[in-house]
């Protein structure tokens, strides 16, 4: 790959990769041209496919968000070379295909605007307009992998589609039970009486009359007397008898 260098200074964070008020949209089209313009407005309408941003230390740090490293790869950006990358953005850039190679010496010996060749596979940075050449830190395979498949999602596609691994299962349908009889009744334990209940029960029964939580079917409720009725006495000769 060989193009331009665009660089920059350190601690480039996402908000001026992709500032914050374009997040409305996650289509690559519509990020790309906001791309880098907090930092350079000119970049979007002048950087061309291919070529390369260098920059300093802990570049993509801020807030997480692939927006940024996919404003970069619409804008055309091929490779992001840096001295080193936050973490998340280190991580996103590999999960949506955008190649970033670590060399702080490469960075330190390139100007904007130099000509710059990369091979990735072999992890070399050429100037061109110095006629340097350098190494970036290696990359784990199964990263550099990501990236020829075109990042996360593609590589599991691919894997798919030749059988490595499996789709994912369906979620299961759960049965609703609505038949009483698909259900078990499970009767209420009846909590033991206290040793004072149980005292005052045997005190209420000496005494012929019933605790006050105990139901007592035989015992004769009380009748509401009309207005003006008297209670008649069922003794033969009582007071209910007489005039």
């Amino acid at each position: 790959m060989k193009g331009k260098a665009w660089k920059y200074g350190d601690n480039v964070d996402t908000d001026v990769i992709i500032p914050a008020r374009y997040l409305t949209s996650s289509a690559p089209e519509v990020l790309r041209a906001h791309a880098m313009e907090d930092i350079d407005p000119a970049f979007a309408g002048k950087v061309r496919p291919g070529d390369f941003i260098v920059a300093g230390n802990n570049f993509g740090c801020g807030s997480s968000r692939e927006h940024a490293p996919i404003a970069l790869k619409a804008a055309g950006v091929a490779v992001v070379i840096a001295k080193s990358f936050a973490r998340i953005f280190f991580r996103n850039a590999f999960n949506i295909g955008l190649p970033i190679l670590e060399s702080a010496a490469a960075v330190d010996n390139i100007e904007a605007g130099d000509e710059l060749e990369i091979d990735l596979a072999a992890g070399t940075i050429k100037n061109l307009t110095k006629g340097k050449e350098f190494i970036a830190a290696p990359t784990p395979e199964f990263m550099q992998k990501l990236i020829a498949a075109g990042g996360l999602m593609a590589s599991v596609k691919q894997r798919i589609a030749a059988g490595d691994v499996r789709p994912p299962a369906p979620p299961k349908k759960i049965k609703i039970m609505r038949d009483p009889d698909d259900f078990e009744v499970v009767p209420t334990p009846v909590k033991p009486k206290g040793a004072r209940m149980a005292e005052m029960e045997k005190e209420k029964e000496e005494a012929g009359v019933s605790a006050p939580w105990v139901e007592d079917a035989d015992t004769e409720q009380p009748r509401v007397l009309a207005k003006g009725e008297e209670e008649e006495d069922e003794e033969e000769g009582g007071e209910g008898s007489q005039g």
